[in-house]
């Protein structure tokens, strides 16, 4: 058995085991929101309090000082250990790809292919969720109760301009203290690579202590994947569930359709390749980055299948992928776009094509600062709706129902985000003519 045998063997394995630890989560997760509803409308409330406690507790909070949360801890440990090398593992893949690509010419058409891919995807991508959106508002289906949701605290607005401010940083430190500044470590890994690239065979010492951390592996638990499931399932009951149908419902409907079609139609029309293979191919991150809820997280995974199992050059891959996580976020931006549509509409604003164009750009503009990480994109949603003037009381409490209910519908986003940089690998390597197809169809 060869050596790419044996990897495809190993990733299926692993896919399984992904695909079990979910469906497992699934039913035990639902199977909680069934015991926690029928303990509660019982009067066995502190039944239930005992066993979140016990279980699903977040800890953090101050009125769970006494608190164990089992599946939290588990969970958090396990994110925490991905989240480590988002730093090292992007600036470094980065920089290496900087030093091996030879040809500056080469290297300009590959950093512009990657963007217009990007920019191609996220335009259809938006398309899709307004008009979704704007159904779903002329429909009445926004149209919704949100009395008697507790008011969060949000994040402090900011203009969403302020990313592209802020792609270069003044002070390296702080860039590297945090994963929140990823945009950063793309703008002084690419720096980086240049400067390498430049100077040759001089500066042979670094190069090959970035390959060096460039090799350090993650390896991934399905076991994590069977807690974090369970877990975000658990805690969320039907009080909450219930006046966000219709925001649930259409968004998870138009991410959806956009994870089934839209990237096969982009590599049907763009590479002219099977994009049943892709699909077939690529399932195993999106279901990674659905366990996960990080673009982060998935990209070590993400990488191994474009280049192990889809046939992409590294150089490409390891350009690609982590700008793509970076910049890159189809399914955050219509999240965003539906969420203030939805905002909009429960709050008493009017929602027109025209404001459906501004929220759309915004979003745009804001999910490509979006940290890589579990319920950023809910946090960042503040930046749109403050860009629009969505503040009174009811749009906040609207926004604060979202944040208690959209850890299901970011799992599904992160799905969508990183298929996209994969899609946009496969496109800007099949234009590059070397992509080894014989990789892809095998």
């Amino acid at each position: 058995m060869n050596k790419t045998q044996t990897s495809t063997n190993h990733a299926n394995k692993l896919a399984i085991k992904m695909a079990t630890a979910l469906i497992i989560g699934l039913i035990a997760g639902t199977s909680f929101i069934f015991l926690r509803e029928k303990l509660i409308s019982s009067g066995n409330s502190d039944t239930w309090t005992m066993i979140n406690n016990l279980l699903f507790q977040d800890i953090t909070n101050k009125e769970a000082s006494n608190a164990i949360g089992i599946f939290y801890i588990v969970g958090q440990l396990f994110i925490n250990s991905l989240q480590l090398v988002i730093v090292p593992m992007v600036f470094t893949s980065i920089t290496l790809a900087m030093c091996n690509i030879s040809d500056t010419k080469k290297l300009g058409r590959i950093s512009y292919k990657t963007i217009l891919g990007f920019l191609g995807t996220s335009l259809f991508a938006l398309i899709l969720a307004g008009i979704f959106g704007l159904t779903a508002n002329k429909l009445g289906l926004f149209n919704v109760s949100i009395d008697n949701i507790a008011s969060s605290e949000g994040s402090i607005a900011s203009n969403p301009l302020l990313v592209f401010v802020q792609a270069i940083p003044n002070n390296i430190t702080s860039v590297f203290g945090e994963n929140g500044r990823v945009l950063s470590i793309v703008f002084l890994a690419s720096v980086t690579g240049i400067c390498i690239n430049s100077l040759g065979d001089e500066i042979l010492v670094l190069k090959k202590l970035l390959q060096d951390i460039n090799k350090v592996i993650t390896k991934f638990g399905p076991i994590a994947i069977f807690v974090l499931i369970t877990r975000t399932f658990a805690i969320y009951g039907v009080d909450h569930l219930k006046p966000a149908l219709a925001y649930v419902g259409t968004a998870t409907i138009a991410l959806l359709i956009f994870l089934s079609f839209g990237y096969a139609l982009f590599i049907y029309f763009t590479t002219g390749l099977n994009p049943i293979i892709f699909v077939k191919k690529i399932s195993k991150v999106a279901l990674f980055g659905f366990s996960t809820s990080s673009s982060a997280a998935t990209l070590p995974l993400n990488t191994k299948t474009v280049v192990e199992e889809l046939g992409v050059s590294e150089e490409i891959a390891s350009f690609t992928l982590p700008l793509g996580m970076t910049i890159n976020m189809n399914g955050t931006a219509i999240m965003q776009v539906i969420a203030a549509i939805f905002i909009a509409s429960s709050s008493g604003y009017d929602v027109t094509v025209g404001n459906i164009l501004i929220i759309s750009l915004l979003a745009l503009i804001s999910s490509i600062g979006t940290p890589a990480a579990p319920g950023a994109g809910a946090i960042i949603l503040f930046t749109v709706l403050t860009g629009m003037g969505y503040q009174n009381d009811a749009a906040v409490l609207a926004y604060s129902l979202i944040l208690a209910i959209n850890r299901p519908i970011e799992m599904l986003v992160t799905s969508l985000n990183v298929v996209g940089d994969a899609a946009t690998c496969i496109y800007v390597s099949k234009s590059e003519n070397n992509l080894n197809e014989e990789v892809y169809n095998g």
